[in-house]
């Protein structure tokens, strides 16, 4: 370990890519980046293992060996009621990992199966979890409760979590330099969309709704997820012997959303390439796919008193200029507009004076993810 310095090198295992990437934190550059593409679907494939020790070996010619990496840390997506802030990862950290995987099929399994494998190929670091879970540790009660019976939650635990908090930490310090402002003062509607979408409300920093629920399954339409449908439809499949409570699961989870609705992709520019084309089930999709996404927002933006700014981040709230532009255009009753550029950097989608503003930022969770690192482990 270099005197004041200590490399973090981040594993950020998400439903459809494992990005990692070596900072020396305050730094945000990074020394090194790479991102393997796991599809649509990771939580189908395997091969952890493999994956993580191929991320290592590219690491090394790019200037980041691994004799020089000083921790590990990784995005984990549900930390539930325990783990609520950077974790020093002991096996107990894992089991629990693991143990809330049923919440978040698409992405605790994955973050564990890749702990144990960078674990194993550098046992010499120390590795540290943070948890997307953890920025909506703020919501009130009235905010992650639901409309259950209260043994539902008090007995059983059933609650809103909330999810992409390190991208919404992000995006909030970004807006906050974009804008010129204190992060405190600021109300924000931050809208990542990607495989997985959600829209949370953050107020001077504190998050204080989200769309995501219990587990990412709630709220938006996403790639392969369908997001909140009515709860009589799964009764009825189910009392109907139509499906299983696994092949529901599995249908909810992997065969819907995007992918569902245009029986092509969940690849939006795929789509979109199909709905210049004439097809009709990739307009559709791409449709109810700015429409709910469009509702989200303007649903989130009830939670503050005023809106100083709609953030975009997200693979797709990121790079789709045209999901952009028609959300925004359903969005008048918010008085957004008008537009100005297509913003392929961080920057405003806006006229700068526009109130709201609407902001466009390239999601780094790993300069929060090593910057908690730093954090949980000092330099020795």
């Amino acid at each position: 370990m270099t005197e004041g310095r200590l490399r973090v090198l981040v594993l950020n295992p998400g439903s459809s890519s494992l990005k990692a990437s070596v900072l020396d934190p305050p730094n945000r550059n990074p020394v090194a980046e790479i991102a393997i593409d796991w599809g649509a679907d990771a939580s189908r494939l395997g091969g952890r293992g493999s994956t993580v020790g191929d991320v290592l070996r590219r690491l090394d010619p790019a200037g980041a060996s691994s004799s020089s990496i000083d921790a590990v840390g990784y995005r984990v997506v549900h930390g539930g009621a325990s783990l609520t802030s950077a974790t020093e990862i002991e096996d107990a950290v894992v089991e629990k990992i693991e143990a809330l995987a049923d919440l978040a099929p698409l992405h605790n399994q994955i973050a564990a199966e890749t702990i144990r494998a960078a674990r194993k190929l550098l046992p010499g670091v120390r590795h540290v979890a943070t948890f997307d879970t953890a920025f909506h540790a703020s919501l009130s009660a009235a905010a992650y409760r639901y409309p259950v019976p209260e043994t539902w939650f008090r007995e059983w635990g059933i609650r809103r979590f909330g999810f992409h908090g390190l991208s919404v930490e992000w995006s909030v310090r970004r807006a906050a330099e974009l804008l010129d402002r204190p992060a405190g003062e600021l109300r924000l509607v931050v809208a990542h969309l990607g495989s997985g979408c959600s829209v949370t409300a953050v107020d001077g920093g504190r998050s204080v709704a989200t769309s995501m629920g219990m587990t990412p399954l709630e709220g938006l339409m996403m790639g392969t997820r369908a997001g909140s449908i009515d709860p009589g439809i799964i009764l009825q499949l189910l009392r109907s012997g139509r499906l299983t409570v696994d092949q529901l699961a599995d249908a909810l989870d992997h065969e819907s959303g995007l992918l569902g609705v245009s029986g092509r992709s969940a690849d939006v520019r795929e789509l979109e390439k199909a709905e210049a084309a004439g097809d009709e089930g990739s307009a559709l999709a791409l449709e109810l796919f700015v429409a709910r996404a469009a509702a989200g927002i303007a649903a989130a933006a009830t939670s503050l008193r005023a809106l100083d700014a709609i953030v975009f981040t997200g693979g797709i709230g990121e790079n789709s200029v045209s999901i952009r532009k028609r959300i925004l255009g359903k969005l008048a009753v918010l008085n957004v507009g008008p537009i100005d550029g297509t913003a392929e950097d961080d920057r405003f989608v806006t006229v700068p004076d526009a109130t709201p503003a609407v902001l466009r930022v390239a999601a780094r969770e790993d300069v929060v993810i090593a910057e908690a690192v730093g954090g949980a482990v000092s330099p020795t």
